[in-house]
């Protein structure tokens, strides 16, 4: 009996078959999973966001958001705020402050946060002008952004205020406030 090959199970057509199949299913994998972007556009302006204290004293306007990553609302509008930072990154300043960090605890408690995403307007002096709770489109944030810049006055938009730090703030009292973990209401 003299020695032969074994036969291969899959034939040269069925490994291309599969190897197709594959880079198929790898495809449609990729496109599911937001394409070839390896982090959300939250992700992607916490990353870049600039720190505080330098945004409000650099020269531009500054829009600070105080967000959290389980915020269903906050990577809602993580798009629109992200296109926000790309068109206007010479001219505004977009922060991020995470209120899960413990590091921003004293931003959290100066400027009151109890509802998130709460956006936080300060003029190009880093003085606070403004602040806005909750889900913003992408007009609204365009519109306010160009009021910022501008130095005019905010458009008439539902729950957009005054805002001014409180100067008066004790770490103990930061215990009595509520905190924007403390509710249901930011998703």
């Amino acid at each position: 009996m003299t020695g032969s090959a074994p036969t291969p199970l899959l034939g040269p057509m069925q490994r291309s078959i599969l190897l197709v199949i594959a880079v198929g299913l790898a495809v449609v994998l990729t496109v599911l999973r937001g394409g070839m972007q390896t982090s959300s556009p939250l992700e992607q302006l916490a990353r870049r966001s600039p720190d505080p204290q330098q945004a409000l004293t650099n020269g531009r306007p500054t829009v600070m958001e105080f967000y959290a990553d389980w915020c269903q609302v906050c990577r809602e509008m993580a798009p629109a705020m992200l296109k926000l930072e790309q068109a206007n990154r010479d001219r505004l300043n977009v922060v991020m402050v995470n209120v899960d960090n413990p590091r921003w605890q004293d931003l959290v408690d100066r400027y009151e946060v109890n509802g998130i995403p709460q956006l936080n307007l300060f003029s190009a002096d880093g003085t606070a002008v403004g602040r806005s709770i909750g889900l913003r489109r992408e007009e609204e944030l365009t519109a306010l952004a160009d009021a910022l810049i501008e130095g005019r006055s905010f458009p008439s938009l539902q729950g957009l205020g005054p805002v001014t730090p409180r100067s008066d703030f004790m770490p103990a009292q930061a215990a009595i406030n509520a905190g924007p973990r403390s509710h249901s209401q930011a998703g």
